[in-house]
């Protein structure tokens, strides 16, 4: 099992055997979070696709928000 360690910066570095396998590629985003009934940390990997980006000011309505929500998680 590959090891990492934490910087000052308190950065990761995500072995190359785990980004490979996890398809995680330059510039992806994932979702790190504690999973409190392991103790744990857990990072998975990045859902594929396109984030959708509003410009400032333009008038968004509730579906669309709670559609880009649903995206974001995946479902």
């Amino acid at each position: 099992m590959p090891i990492s360690r934490v910087n000052r910066n308190y950065q990761v570095t995500i072995p190359k055997e785990v980004r490979t396998r996890a398809g995680i590629e330059k510039g992806d985003s994932v979702l790190v979070e504690y999973d409190e009934k392991d103790g744990m940390v857990v990072v998975r990997p990045p859902t594929k696709g396109r984030r959708t980006t509003w410009k400032l000011g333009a008038k968004i309505t509730l579906e669309e928000i709670e559609a880009g929500i649903e995206r974001g998680r995946g479902s």
